[in-house]
């Protein structure tokens, strides 16, 4: 049975619907009743949201929750809730578990898991090809009929042109979401961490960030070629925004995403072996970040996304290039995105959420992202101003490989409300009179 929980004295934050005022939420039956001035209601929960920010959850487009086949690395039950502890309220699981989620069957094992353990909305992505090898079409008609609202190889970027193409047109029939993985696999083979002075200085073979924008410029051409969308994954560098701002000024149906640490780290860090800096495409240089930061106040870059990719302590804690390529994501992509956008200036709130929540599910065309009246009631409240300390001992995932372990953030969950209920709560009692 779903609460009737009233918000009061929110900064409510809804760029859908041009919001941006100090105002109190009435939740019932799961969604969102009423919101307004001095809302008088009887109510099962009241929540004091002064000096807070009330947000629309998270909809973060890009988490590997590695279940059916890795649970070792993180279950859809870990994953859920550690998004919960993170803000989120939707996710897109990739398909690149074990199996690939590539068929009517693997869709029919990934439902029944997230009906039992999900404790938050799991879309899901199926894969462009069987078994993510790149060769041969996966029945788009049959994965979309089963419940996929998008489609990657994410992992691999698709080499084969034909196929790509036929993709693309494919998926625009049956209305599905084509999601590119740029890499030219020949260009970046062997690389571990960003071509150039680093790669030297540390002795590892480099990662051009020509293998990223070669292959973004070519699946853009494809996708004008069939008139059909496409978007484009964890963009990291420069030229890569360049490339897809040009595609929208030609009016490409194209859009992208970013995640955290492309525009808060450089490849400094990787500097020190450290392999929780390990990732694919892997940290640039100091003016790619900076373009991504532009990218994203500009409007260039459509989404924040964690990329949250779990590996276990003995795939990240040995050897750097042994080391698995990933980092977890869905606990600090919020915090994550105040401190590095919104209090150096590039975001305000309510672009802030844009990226994090309207833009990705108007991509996904999904009904979420927004706080309008009749919507389902997925919130987030922010302690805009809380510095908290990542730990490793601190994570709800399974994996604890974070590139934020000992630093300090800004903006600290308070509570995350999901389909009308508290599913999460990161105050104490005292803490929620305090503020």
């Amino acid at each position: 049975m779903a609460e009737t929980i009233l918000i009061k004295n929110g900064r409510v934050i809804d760029p859908a619907n041009n919001l941006d005022t100090i105002s109190d939420i009435l939740i019932e039956g799961g969604k969102i009743a009423k919101i307004g001035k001095n809302i008088t209601a009887e109510a099962s929960q009241y929540i004091d949201a002064s000096n807070k920010i009330v947000l629309p959850g998270i909809v973060d487009m890009h988490v590997h929750l590695r279940e059916p086949g890795r649970e070792d690395k993180e279950t859809i039950d870990s994953g859920s809730r550690a998004a919960l502890k993170g803000g989120v309220t939707s996710v897109l699981a990739m398909p690149n578990t074990e199996p690939a989620i590539d068929s009517i069957q693997s869709i029919g094992i990934l439902k029944e898991i997230i009906k039992r353990s999900a404790k938050i909305d799991v879309f899901i992505s199926a894969a462009i090809t069987l078994g993510r090898q790149g060769n041969q079409l996966v029945d788009m008609k049959a994965l979309k009929d089963s419940g996929a609202i998008a489609i990657t190889d994410d992992g691999a970027s698709v080499e084969d042109e034909a196929i790509m193409y036929e993709t693309l047109k494919m998926a625009k029939k049956e209305g599905l979401l084509v999601i590119a993985h740029c890499e030219d696999r020949e260009l970046s083979a062997g690389g571990m961490v960003n071509a150039g002075f680093t790669a030297t200085r540390m002795g590892l073979r480099g990662i051009s960030k020509e293998s990223e924008y070669l292959r973004v410029k070519r699946d853009i051409a494809i996708a004008e070629k069939a008139n059909a969308r496409l978007h484009i994954a964890h963009i990291s560098c420069a030229e890569s925004v360049e490339i897809i701002a040009k595609a929208k000024k030609r009016g490409a149906q194209v859009t992208c995403e970013t995640a955290p640490h492309y525009f808060s780290l450089t490849e400094e860090a990787v500097l020190g072996y450290d392999t929780n800096m390990k990732m694919n495409p892997p940290l640039r240089g100091s003016s790619d970040r900076l373009a991504i930061v532009q990218g994203l106040s500009d409007g260039v870059i459509d989404a924040i996304a964690s990329d949250h990719a779990p590996h276990t302590d003995n795939e990240k804690e040995i050897e750097f290039e042994r080391a698995e390529f990933g980092v977890i994501g869905l606990e600090t992509i919020l915090a994550v995105s105040i401190t590095e956008l919104l209090v150096k200036g590039a975001l305000d709130w309510s672009g802030l959420a844009e990226k994090l929540a309207l833009n990705p599910a108007r991509i996904l065309g999904i009904d979420k992202g927004t706080l309008g009246i009749g919507r389902s009631a997925d919130i987030t409240i922010v302690l805009p101003q809380e510095e908290w300390l990542v730990e490793k001992k601190g994570f709800v995932s399974q994996s604890k490989n974070s590139p934020y372990i000992g630093k300090r953030l800004k903006g600290k969950v308070a509570y995350t409300i999901y389909s009308g209920m508290i599913a999460y709560s990161g105050i104490s009692k005292n803490q929620a009179q305090e503020h």
